[in-house]
């Protein structure tokens, strides 16, 4: 068990017994901290629908806010939730331990039933700040419409989210040379698949265009990795490192 010095508090019990994994849930709870229990657990949910999950090694958490989340090993979504406003409870009972988290309006309750608890974190704190949202791709899409020669000299953008067989294309538009140039817009490292994407609105676009047009597609991002360069080489497409800038 580990304890910070600070307002901040955090508690981490270790493949603890049933009666101490219940006591720490339940000082948690009491002390509206936000706790976690990692173990093998099945999952039942009764409300506007009814969903049942076998046993399986699950991450559950506890919000002071009433919200209750369980996670598996893949994904970012949870597998079930509670929103918040719920009561949490927990109980141990036949060598479980039982998590429930209810509301009234509308009737709803998360039963959580721990056959074998790994770990039980309770975690005291605040974060009174919001999310500053910033550098979208919208941002970046804002920031080439305003200054085209930051992709290069020459360049005239003639529409954005063209629609074509294989999507839409962020913006599409005309080098010097009167040459079409497909733009794609990532605000954040990309792989392979971004390559792959423009790739297949550049022969969309090539189709869609008379027999001989030869289209340029142009990737715009922060970097890329060195995979998605090479494969930028490989099918004849271009990089351009541009950040997005919020205003």
């Amino acid at each position: 068990m580990t304890a910070s010095s600070h307002s901040s508090r955090a508690v981490t019990l270790e493949q603890p017994s049933l009666a101490a994994a219940c006591e720490a849930v339940a000082d948690g709870i009491e002390r509206e901290a936000l706790v976690t229990v990692f173990g093998r657990c099945t999952v039942d949910y009764e409300g506007r629908a009814a969903s049942t999950l076998d046993a399986g090694d699950r991450h559950v958490m506890l919000k002071p806010d009433g919200a209750a989340l369980v996670h598996t090993h893949e994904g970012q979504q949870p597998v079930n939730w509670q929103p918040p406003g719920c009561d949490h409870e927990v109980s141990c009972a036949d060598d479980d331990l039982l998590l429930e988290s209810r509301r009234s309006t509308p009737e709803e309750r998360l039963r959580v039933r721990f056959q074998r608890v790994l770990q039980v974190s309770a975690f005291s704190g605040t974060d009174t700040n919001e999310l500053t949202l910033q550098g979208t791709e919208e941002d970046l899409r804002q920031r080439i419409l305003d200054e085209p020669a930051l992709l290069e000299d020459g360049f005239t953008p003639l529409a954005t989210e063209r629609d074509t067989p294989a999507g839409a294309v962020d913006i599409y538009g005309e080098d010097a040379s009167g040459r079409a140039l497909v733009v794609e817009l990532k605000r954040r490292r990309v792989g392979p698949d971004a390559v792959s994407q423009l790739r297949r609105y550049v022969d969309a676009l090539e189709r869609d265009l008379h027999a001989d047009a030869a289209v340029r597609g142009l990737l715009v991002a922060p970097s890329v990795t060195d995979r998605a360069d090479r494969l930028l080489a490989e099918h004849g497409l271009e990089f351009v490192s541009l950040e997005p800038t919020a205003e």
